[in-house]
């Protein structure tokens, strides 16, 4: 199955226009959901990790069934519109939460994030097979490094103007979050749109439609992708466990504003937006695994820098430096996830993957915020650091065994490229 490059060039054009809109409402759960859940529901550090890990608890349980589903599939762009418009429904009934008489709001808002993310967790596997199968490998990442910086740019307009709106009214007040949870909602149904006008082929030959214990354990004996697993895995576990925490600082111990939540994001975005390309760039030339070493180096200091201050222009600044690094990892860990999983059997190894890191996406923010109460903010954040960069030195680490393996190969045949 052959695409023309008129066609393959325009799914590129419609897949930004499809991102562009997806990220309103991205923007807005990212940024504003912590600050809406701590205050205005008044949710507590629990239910704050709650928040963090209910996308993961919600992967885990759709990872299998869903790709039993998709495999099953010879079209795959309606099922992902349907599962996308289920998630993006959820941000309107998350709109409705002040008028649900009930004392403690933000149990009924760990709900709903939990009844958003099972639709999402399969609009998103069912999305990366897709498009895998829409964009041809030599131009994925010139096109997502492409898609990703303006996607990023949006995010930041987005973000920024929110952040501002929210600030003009008191902090307790629901009314601005739901307009800009009703504002997601409608930038969902558009994302359907553009997503529905891409151009998709059946294929000529129906991937394997069951998944059984065997291709489930022949999957970690492909090398390639069994070692970037472990990484991935190791990684993901420092990443996450410090995502309920930066909220956490941010709002109870630097007592940041929607104004200030906003211009951190917008910070960190910034410099996604410039560093996007060199990201690709040099991940072509020297390849996924090494560029993830420092991508995720670099993503290691943000625990530790951010809690030697509660300055609210030196987080900025830490924002800022982080956000290239964000940058670099978000697109690498897809870029070689990709490139790791064999054509024919790639929905499969991608819902392998998503089921694994959301089980580390369920335990870890848990673990944080247990260290949290245990320990105190500035031990829980330090240990994020060092998983993290522990993962950072296992990407190393491949990079080197895939080194020595193609050093091996041109002994052995002198025309192959080192």
């Amino acid at each position: 199955m052959n695409y023309s490059m008129e066609i393959i060039k325009k799914n590129e054009a419609l897949s930004k226009w499809n991102g562009a809109a997806s990220i309103f409402s991205q923007s807005f759960i990212s940024s504003f959901i912590p600050l809406f859940a701590i205050q205005v529901l008044g949710a507590s550090n629990f239910q704050v990790g709650l928040i963090s890990s209910m996308p993961s608890f919600m992967t885990m349980l759709a990872m299998i069934p869903g790709a039993i589903w998709i495999n099953r599939l010879e079209l795959k762009k309606m099922f992902t519109a349907y599962t996308v418009f289920a998630a993006r429904f959820c941000l309107f009934l998350i709109s409705l939460i002040p008028f649900i008489p009930m004392t403690n709001h933000a149990w009924i808002l760990v709900a709903f994030i939990g009844l958003m993310n099972f639709p999402n967790a399969l609009a998103t596997l069912s999305w990366q097979s897709f498009i895998g199968d829409l964009i041809p490998d030599e131009r994925r990442g010139k096109f997502f490094s492409e898609r990703n910086r303006i996607l990023t740019i949006v995010g930041m307009i987005v973000t920024f103007i929110a952040g501002i709106s929210l600030n003009v009214f008191e902090k307790t007040d629901p009314v601005p979050y739901q307009w800009i949870f009703i504002i997601g909602f409608l930038f969902g149904v558009l994302e359907v749109y553009y997503l529905i006008k891409h151009f998709e082929m059946k294929k000529t030959q129906k991937q394997v439609k069951q998944m059984n214990p065997n291709m489930f354990f022949a999957m970690f004996t492909y090398k390639p992708y069994f070692y970037f697993l472990l990484c991935a895995i190791l990684f993901n576990f420092g990443w996450q466990m410090a995502w309920p925490l930066f909220n956490i600082y941010q709002i109870n111990d630097a007592h940041a504003s929607a104004f200030w939540i906003s211009l951190f994001t917008v910070a960190n975005q910034v410099s996604q937006i410039v560093s996007y390309k060199w990201w690709g760039v040099f991940a072509d030339r020297y390849g996924n695994t090494m560029m993830l070493f420092i991508a995720s180096m670099g993503i290691g200091t943000a625990p530790f820098l951010t809690i030697l201050s509660t300055n609210l222009y030196y987080l900025t600044f830490v924002n800022l430096w982080t956000g290239a690094f964000v940058a670099g990892t978000v697109m690498l860990l897809f870029n070689q996830l990709l490139r790791v999983s064999p054509d024919e059997r790639r929905t499969s190894f991608l819902a392998n993957y998503n089921l694994l890191i959301a089980v580390i996406g369920c335990i870890a923010p848990q673990v944080g915020v247990f260290l949290l109460e245990w320990f105190g903010i500035h031990v829980a954040m330090t240990l994020s650091s060092v998983i993290r960069w522990l993962g950072a030195f296992s990407f190393l680490l491949v990079f080197y065994i895939e080194y020595k393996n193609k050093r091996k190969k041109k002994e052995m045949n002198p025309s192959v490229p080192l």
